[in-house]
């Protein structure tokens, strides 16, 4: 086979060239340390890079968030625990104004500092934090989340909301605690009533007081199926007590249905349910008292959910609901929403009643046409102040009085320290079921509150754990990129040295070759 002269000094130079390219390639590896730039470098290890610098990317997205939720749980946690304190206080207030040796003064002067507690904790429940954002508000963080109604209760105004920010690739957790999880579940232990049904006026003998619950699973399983229930006195010392359908239930109240007429604090406990009993003899009485007790009766039941509806600011007329009530107790249990409704006006009559909040895609649980100034909608009688405008709304909400938050709780006690009671046995059994009522949603309230405190510290905890994950996966991609970016000091060198050899003997060929020709054998 012949080669020629010019495909010699081609084939020469394509070689030198790309054996010159190669070196200077590792010479620039062996300076910087760096083997892949680009794609072409290596095709499966620039997309691996890319994988991990995005990873990386994550990574530092999540740190971020990690701050971002320890400061607003850090908020958070610093607020409840100050309410906390406050709440110790106020137990303390509670129990101390029932001591048999107070007077209404000292009563008095317990409201006054229970009116000061009130107010702190009203503004710790409107916390901000840094961003001016009010900590308990859910989602409505530039909503105030408690106000102060007009009667002097207080209602939240957030929502149920709680904002979650991803922290770890399977891992979001919530930057927020909302008002309705720390206040607003606190059970009310004043759940239930009683009303004296015989004789018809109240002759000041037999006192019974609503009662406390005790104990929810108790009341909840046993109480209210049996409900409403009848207690009537048999005498001076005995009572029974006959559920809905007339079953004679009184073994299951404490000490089967007997009690000591002179007992200055005598408690009847029945399903979950603690009830002070009072007996007041008239003068006279002592000569027969099983015939000045007999015949007294009372209802026990849960109290009947309250209903109470506001207009929207936007509405055009200035009607308000003045009044709402549960005239069909069967259609209010299946249709009405449990957790608030909005009543719609489609023009001046027409009404149509949805579940809160309203959505594209709500339908309507009733409608109905105004008679007079009142609508009935779903087993509720409404009534109106005046004739509403077509697309008027009023926002209707439920009070169970299975919850309530120690605002109420609080504002409610401080009324009754602020009743007169001395010289007054009425009075002060009433002031007594009060106290006892206060003290036990005080108590509720501030498990309510340990409760929300935990599970702040529980995802401190899970952050914690988290961000040691985060901070191992990061140094673990950091070392791959690193294995796939750069070189091998020792792996470069011998490449080096072996190219620059490859180089120089191509060169020593390349002078040899050239120098070949006939003439020198002639």
């Amino acid at each position: 086979m012949r080669i020629s002269t010019s495909q010699f000094y081609n084939s020469a130079s394509t070689d030198y060239q790309r054996t010159f390219a190669s070196l200077n390639k590792s010479r620039e590896e062996s300076s910087s340390g760096i083997r892949v730039r680009t794609a072409a470098d290596d095709p499966v290890g620039a997309a691996r890079l890319l994988q991990l610098e995005q990873q990386q990317n994550m990574l530092k997205q999540y740190s971020g968030n990690i701050t971002n939720v320890r400061n607003a749980l850090g908020s958070s946690e610093s607020t409840l625990n100050a309410i906390g304190t406050i709440l110790q206080r106020v137990n303390e207030l509670a129990v101390g104004s029932g001591n048999a040796g107070f007077t209404d003064a000292d009563r008095k002067a317990n409201a006054d500092e229970l009116s000061a507690l009130e107010e702190q904790l009203f503004s710790l429940m409107n916390s901000k934090d840094e961003n001016g954002k009010y900590l308990f508000s859910g989602s409505k963080g530039d909503t105030q989340p408690y106000v102060r109604n007009s009667d002097g209760t207080y209602s939240y105004q957030g929502d149920q909301t709680q904002l979650k920010l991803q922290v770890g690739d399977m891992l979001s957790l919530a930057a927020n605690e909302t008002g309705y999880d720390a206040f607003e579940q606190a059970l009310n232990t004043s759940r239930s009533q009683t009303r004296l049904t015989s004789p018809a006026v109240d002759d000041g003998r037999v006192g019974l007081s609503n009662g406390q619950v005790s104990g929810s699973v108790t009341y909840n399983d046993r109480f209210r199926s049996g409900e409403p229930y009848s207690i009537e006195f048999t005498s001076s010392t005995q009572f029974k007590i006959l559920d809905a359908g007339g079953n004679d239930v009184t073994q299951e109240a404490s000490q089967g249905g007997t009690f000591d007429p002179k007992g200055d604090n005598t408690t009847i406990s029945f399903r979950g349910v603690d009830l002070r009993l009072k007996i007041s003899l008239k003068p006279g009485d002592e000569a027969n008292p099983d015939a000045a007790i007999a015949g007294h009766t009372f209802s026990l039941s849960s109290k009947p959910d309250s209903i109470a509806g506001t207009r929207s600011p936007g509405n055009s007329s200035s009607t308000q609901i003045n009044g709402a009530t549960i005239t069909d107790q069967a259609a209010y249990n299946a249709a009405f929403p449990g957790g608030g409704a909005v009543l719609k006006f489609t023009s001046a009559t027409d009404f149509e009643l949805y579940a809160a909040p309203i959505t594209d895609n709500s339908r309507p649980v009733s409608t109905g046409t105004l008679s007079g100034n009142t609508a009935t909608a779903a087993g509720v009688r409404f009534d109106l102040s005046g004739a509403p405008n077509a697309g008027d709304s009023f926002a209707v909400k439920v009070d169970t009085h299975q919850n309530q938050n120690i605002l109420n709780t609080i504002s409610q006690f401080r009324a009754a320290l602020g009743t007169p009671v001395d010289g007054d046995p009425v009075a002060r059994q009433n002031f007594l079921a009060s106290l006892d009522s206060a003290i036990g949603n005080i108590n509720s309230a501030s498990s309510q509150v340990s409760s929300s405190i935990s599970a702040i510290g529980g995802r401190g905890q899970a952050l914690d754990i988290q961000s040691e994950t985060n901070e191992a996966l990061d140094t673990e991609n950091t070392k791959t990129q690193s294995s796939i970016r750069e070189v091998d000091p020792a792996t470069v060198m011998l490449r080096l040295q072996m190219q620059t050899n490859m180089l120089q003997a191509s060169l020593q060929s390349y002078a040899k070759i050239a120098g070949l020709s006939l003439v020198n054998y002639i």
